[in-house]
């Protein structure tokens, strides 16, 4: 027997798994420098993520308020573009002045959540932080939309404009709340890749 009674071969694992630890911690030992850094490029991340989602929403509001001032110019295009996106049917959009947004109400409802996940997510976890999510939540977020369409395509209900809007956001927010860290992520291997901190490419 070996130390303190332990067989010579629980403690050579016990010696491996400490060594293991030991280098995983030290491979993934960040300085503080650097981190302060990377939360910072991850603030970036998540305004300019924030900012291409708004310039979005506002697209899909511009059509209807263009239209309805005579700017048929402007609005015509950015119906075409959404058209390859949403069916924009009229009676299944929310209107402006009169006329339909670029989308329909439950499409809307995905882009307006995906806006408010990303405003919401650095209120609950830290922004910097990229460890993986649980998918079941991703996939939560598509159970009351698919419940919401089926039940319509079966017969069993006529959905509303409440039903796809809030269906619909429900599922943006999820996306939302998965998207943040992903681009966070990606920005984050760009720099370390480029040695942008310091560290040799990987």
């Amino acid at each position: 027997m070996g130390l303190c009674g332990l067989s010579p071969r629980i403690l050579t694992g016990t010696m491996y798994i400490m060594r293991t630890v030991a280098a995983r911690i030290e491979t993934q030992y960040i300085p503080l420098a650097i981190a302060e850094r990377l939360r910072a490029q991850a603030w970036k991340a998540w305004a300019f993520g924030l900012c291409i989602v708004g310039f979005w929403l506002l697209l899909i509001i511009l059509p209807p308020v263009a239209k309805a001032n005579g700017y048929l110019g402007l609005a015509a295009p950015l119906y075409t573009f959404f058209s390859y996106l949403c069916h924009q049917i009229d009676g299944r959009s929310f209107h402006v002045e009169g006329e339909k947004l670029a989308v329909c109400s439950r499409c809307f409802g995905v882009y307006l959540g995906i806006a408010i996940g990303f405003v919401a997510y650095p209120l609950w976890r830290r922004i910097d932080n990229i460890d993986p999510l649980p998918k079941f939540w991703l996939f939560a977020g598509c159970v009351p939309a698919l419940v919401d369409w089926s039940l319509t395509v079966f017969g069993v209900w006529e959905n509303t404009y409440a039903s796809r809007f809030i269906t619909g956001g429900l599922l943006g927010f999820a996306c939302g709340t998965f998207i943040v860290p992903s681009i966070v992520e990606i920005t984050r291997n760009i720099s370390l890749r480029r040695g942008t901190f310091g560290r040799p490419p990987a």
